[in-house]
Parts: C-alpha cells; sequence; structure tokens
C-alpha cells in the first residue's frame, strides 16, 4: 500500500512538473515572438509595446490603414497632375498672355478655367484642343500664346493643377471693359479678380 501510495505521488509530481515547465515554454515562445515583432515593426516605424501581441496587431493594422489612405491621397495628386511638359508650357503661355499684370489668384483662375473646360463634355479633351479651339481664347488669334511665359505663370498652372476645388465650376473670363461679345456678358458671373470676370 505504501509503494502504491509512494509511486501515486511521484507520478503527480513528474506530471506537475512537466505541466509546468510546458507553460513555461509556452509563455516563453510567446515572450519572444512578441519581442521579435516588437523589434521587426518598431524597425519599420510601426510603434508597439513590447511583448504584447494585441497592441502589436492593433498598431499595425491601424498603420496599414494609414499607409493605404497615404496612397490613396498621393494617387489623386498624380491624377491632377498628369499633363505633359508641352501642354503645361502651353498653359502657362496663356495665363501669361491672357493674365500678365494681374494679380496671382487670377492667374491661377485662367489656368484652372481651361482644366475646367478639358473636364466639361461641352469641350474638347486636351489642353492644347481647348486652348486652340475657335474663337475662344484672343492670344492665339493675335499670337500672343506664343510668348514665353514668366515663372509665376508656371507656378499659377502646378497651383491651378494641384488645388483646383476653389474654381472647380468656372468656364468663362473676360474683361467687361474690353469684351465685344454680347453673349458672353450673358453668363452667370461667379466671381471678378482683378479685371476679369469668371463666369460659369
Amino acid at each position: 500500500m505504501k509503494k502504491i501510495l509512494c509511486l501515486f505521488i511521484t507520478l503527480n509530481m513528474i506530471f506537475f512538473s512537466f505541466t509546468i515547465s510546458k507553460t513555461n515554454a509556452e509563455e516563453q515562445d510567446t515572450n519572444e515572438t512578441g519581442t521579435s515583432l516588437h523589434l521587426i515593426l518598431n524597425k519599420h516605424g510601426i510603434e508597439t509595446e513590447e511583448n504584447n501581441l494585441n497592441s502589436i496587431d492593433l498598431r499595425f493594422q491601424q498603420k496599414e490603414v494609414i499607409k493605404k489612405d497615404e496612397t490613396i491621397i498621393k494617387a489623386d495628386k498624380e491624377v491632377s497632375a498628369t499633363i505633359s511638359k508641352d501642354e503645361k508650357k502651353l498653359l502657362a503661355q496663356l495665363v501669361h498672355a491672357e493674365a500678365e499684370g494681374e494679380p496671382y489668384v487670377g492667374k491661377v483662375a485662367v489656368a484652372e478655367v481651361v482644366l475646367n473646360r478639358v473636364d466639361h463634355d461641352q469641350f474638347p479633351d486636351t489642353i492644347k484642343q481647348v486652348i486652340y479651339q475657335e474663337n475662344a481664347f484672343e492670344p492665339v488669334s493675335n499670337n500672343a500664346i506664343n510668348e514665353p511665359a514668366d515663372k509665376e505663370a508656371y507656378k499659377a498652372v502646378q497651383d491651378a493643377l494641384t488645388e483646383n476645388d476653389e474654381n472647380d465650376e468656372l468656364l468663362y473670363f473676360y474683361n467687361p471693359e474690353t469684351a465685344t461679345s454680347d453673349w458672353i456678358q450673358t453668363r452667370e458671373v461667379v466671381k471678378t479678380i482683378g479685371n476679369h470676370a469668371f463666369a460659369i
């Protein structure tokens, strides 16, 4: 009877020791995994609490969402700026010819009128076609379009490409003092900048 009792106690001790060892090993493995993930993610700019897998998982997901949002924003900006070097040059020359001496915001608005026309179904589909559309812009008919643009005209074009929200409805502009077309003066004027009336 004593032998059986001793054997039973010994077996219980072995089982208990094995269970503790296994638990410690699992905890150590989990901690090592957490530490490894912690080091890897921190190396790539993702802050985590060491040995906290829940924290790592949550922050990793948040980082992924932020990266996706940044990609979308970046893609939107790239789409808005997809015009050729020649088109930028031509648009800057039009801005220079049409708005030389006008306030800077007026120059940006002139560029935006052209960009808005490209997107509008009643006008041609490219910057060059919009600018050279018959009777669309006076600098084309008097050859002022061929004059080189200054730096401010180029900057206005760039701003129009990247910040085209404020004037996204404008389709026309004219100088009320010098305009000879009765039709243009029937358009609804949205704003006046310098000597130009901008209309829809």
